[in-house]
């Protein structure tokens, strides 16, 4: 026993050695550009159509599987990342989805760039291996900082990938997006290799009962069943708004284009740039403190944009606001649940995420229901009330701390 403490202060140590600004850097790096890989189709649709006109009524299957696939592979890649060597496991996925990219940039078919897609939306996860890679190498003091700063990286990724997409597609047509996207992971490949350290592999069990173990994770841990409801429910009311954003600018008196949503996008990058500072408060004051105040502003945000139906002003404070208190609740929340069992930081993460994509599809899903039948008015009513959800989720943890839950 004294020779195992010894060795993880040992291997700590070794850690707390690479932790550096640049490394954090790096790393926000990997999960931009990895993770902007699922959304860079979305822009190509039009174009997509007029590619394949035989199969244009076909063409949403494209970002679905992309989506689908990035589901599957958080389920079932990213909890590698306590069974092997996170370096070789973000080199590999990165040469597979440079693969699948440029099968994508010469597809014949629809068919093959859906089925190329969903490949693509596996391989992309290398963004959840970047996240506890962080969190592995801080200090504790720090490690909500080191989060905020590698998930500003994925979010701005997330953010103008969409940009990005449609500025090369309307230039040099939709297939060189894919090229350039391997293009950009060929290079950010060879500064892994030259200065991302190897991780220390924290579990040695199988596969199946690494991914069981899971289950018995959520079960053992009220704080991170918690945090991920929380955090869920922030994502529904999040991806609520933005699922019906387009339809509200498409009608009077904005009658905006897409392109308008998109945007909107590059104004949410607020929400990214404020991130390492929830990080350093979610260090100082307490990660609780910090999703307090995230439930807080998400419902703010929502009142908001009731008031501005028609004011674009008003949209883009809404925005601003929405996407902070977002941003600034998830990076407080995985700040939390990262600390719950150092040795299983993947696997917590995976359970994590899957639950705050299941809480963004739901959001959709509602957002879609409540504009179809209420119109914005709805819409704006459904966002508070998954954070109103949110809040009285949180509110038992403010009075007692649940086991497996730090502060």
């Amino acid at each position: 026993m004294v020779s195992s403490s010894a060795d993880s202060r040992s291997s700590a140590a070794g850690q707390a050695d690479h932790y550096s600004r640049g490394m954090l850097l790096l790393l926000a790096t990997v999960a931009g550009v990895s993770v902007a890989n699922i959304y860079y189709n979305q822009p190509l649709l039009d174009s997509l159509r007029a590619s394949y006109p035989a199969e244009a009524a076909w063409v949403g299957a494209v970002p679905a599987s992309t989506q689908l696939g990035y589901a599957a592979g958080m389920l079932f890649l990213a909890p590698l990342g306590d069974r092997f060597d996170r370096r070789r496991i973000i080199l590999l996925q990165t040469a597979g989805l440079m693969l699948a990219l440029v099968i994508a940039a010469i597809a014949p078919t629809l068919a093959v760039l859906a089925c190329t897609s969903l490949a693509i939306g596996i391989l992309s996860t290398i963004a959840q291996q970047a996240v506890p890679f962080a969190a592995e190498l801080a200090p504790p003091a720090e490690r909500g900082h080191a989060v905020g700063t590698v998930m500003s990286g994925l979010l701005l990724g997330i953010l103008l990938a969409r940009t990005a997409a449609g500025f090369v597609a309307q230039y040099f047509g939709w297939r060189a997006v894919f090229s350039a996207s391997v293009a950009a992971l060929l290079a950010l490949a060879a500064v892994v290799v030259l200065r991302l350290p190897k991780s220390q592999p924290t579990s040695t069990l199988p596969y199946g009962k690494l991914l069981a173990s899971m289950w018995h994770l959520a079960v053992e841990l009220p704080g991170l069943r918690q945090a991920s409801f929380t955090g869920a429910a922030l994502f529904a009311a999040f991806s609520a708004f933005w699922s019906v954003l387009t339809l509200l600018l498409a009608g009077p008196p904005f009658h905006l284009g897409p392109q308008a949503a998109g945007l909107f996008g590059i104004v949410g990058a607020a929400g990214a740039m404020a991130a390492p500072l929830a990080g350093r408060s979610a260090d100082k004051r307490g990660p609780r403190a910090v999703v307090s105040l995230s439930i807080v502003l998400v419902a703010i945000s929502f009142v908001v944009f009731a008031l501005s139906a028609t004011s674009l002003v008003g949209l883009v404070i809404g925005v601003i606001v929405l996407d902070i208190g977002v941003q600034a609740a998830q990076i407080s929340n995985q700040s939390r649940i990262y600390a719950l069992k150092p040795e299983a930081r993947s696997r917590v993460n995976t359970v994590f995420m899957v639950c705050y994509f299941i809480g963004g599809a739901t959001g959709s899903a509602v957002g879609a229901l409540a504009w179809r039948h209420f119109g914005w008015t709805g819409v704006t009513a459904a966002g508070f009330a998954f954070a109103l959800l949110a809040l009285l989720r949180h509110l038992p943890d403010q009075g007692r701390r649940p086991k497996g839950l730090p502060g």
